[in-house]
């Protein structure tokens, strides 16, 4: 293999493969928060290399809103996890921002009521899921369910065990209905996350971002890496991968994000619908008006 040039991202082709988790158990702490797989360049060459995706992504994402719009099943799913402040919201900004709105359906999913817990913890979910030639992106899921449901005792243990179970057929099910699922740990270090909420603090047009509840959270850092873990492990799935994407650096995370959805796309290969109708009579038709 030809050796990189600086600021020459890799084939895109293989950057799936790179940051699948490996089945069997997890270990988070082996994995590198800092790393930039698939990358060699400095953080303005990732800048620049994220920019120079939209022309592409845009092209790719409107065939399969075309194929979609003419009877198509096919979609995606991007679904985004990872602690507070690990930078859902910059993916969503940044590497969505460089597609066509009218084909995106991004939800964020907060606490659930008293009444969307009554359904049943994927009822919600299943009410958010991307039409077909739509690309839905989760700022967290479902998975929140197995995360702080689990670490803060929010119901039983065997209620959250069962959950690996029922998360694993619902993604089965979705994979078989045509919906392509990513689903992207955005993993960064608890120093990292420290230096980002003190830049939250020191910053007055950041403090709305600020949620004092985030510093509690803090104190249960073992605990959530432990349930990421678990989840990482006991959910993924030939149908329904995990990713873990190091994102300390949110250059290199924005762009490794973005070039995973392109790359998904490329392989989906979608192509523009054929006419329903006789182009050269409709030019005739056309032409005499």
């Amino acid at each position: 293999m030809a050796k990189q040039k600086k600021g020459q991202a890799a084939d895109q082709g293989g950057l799936l493969e790179q940051l699948r988790v490996p089945s069997g158990p997890v270990d988070l702490s082996k994995y590198d928060t800092r790393a930039t797989p698939g990358f060699s360049g400095t953080k303005d060459e990732g800048k620049v290399a994220l920019a120079s995706l939209g022309d592409e992504l845009s092209d790719w994402q409107e065939r399969l809103f075309a194929e979609g719009r003419k009877g198509a099943e096919r979609s995606i799913l991007l679904v985004l996890q990872g602690m507070d402040t690990a930078g859902k919201g910059g993916v969503i900004r940044h590497g969505a921002g460089l597609m066509d709105p009218q084909g995106l359906k991004i939800t964020s999913f907060k606490a659930p009521t008293a009444a969307e817990k009554r359904r049943g913890f994927l009822w919600r979910i299943k009410q958010a899921l991307p039409d077909p030639g739509i690309i839905g992106i989760f700022d967290r899921s479902h998975y929140e369910d197995v995360l702080i449901a689990r670490v803060r005792s929010l119901v039983a243990p065997p209620v959250w065990n069962r959950r690996y179970g029922q998360i694993n057929d619902f993604e089965a099910e979705l994979a078989a209905s045509g919906v392509t699922v990513l689903k992207c740990f955005l993993h960064i270090s608890a120093e990292e996350q420290k230096a980002r909420l003190e830049a939250r603090l020191d910053d007055p047009t950041k403090h709305w971002k600020y949620n004092p509840g985030d510093v509690d959270e803090r104190a249960h850092w073992p605990a959530y890496m432990e349930a990421y873990e678990a989840a990482l492990e006991r959910c993924n799935t030939p149908e329904a991968p995990w990713l873990v994407i190091p994102s300390d650096r949110k250059w290199y995370r924005n762009w490794a994000v973005t070039a995973i959805l392109l790359e998904t796309l490329k392989t989906l290969n979608p192509e523009w619908p054929k006419a329903d109708f006789d182009v050269e009579t409709e030019k005739q038709r056309l032409a005499a008006t």
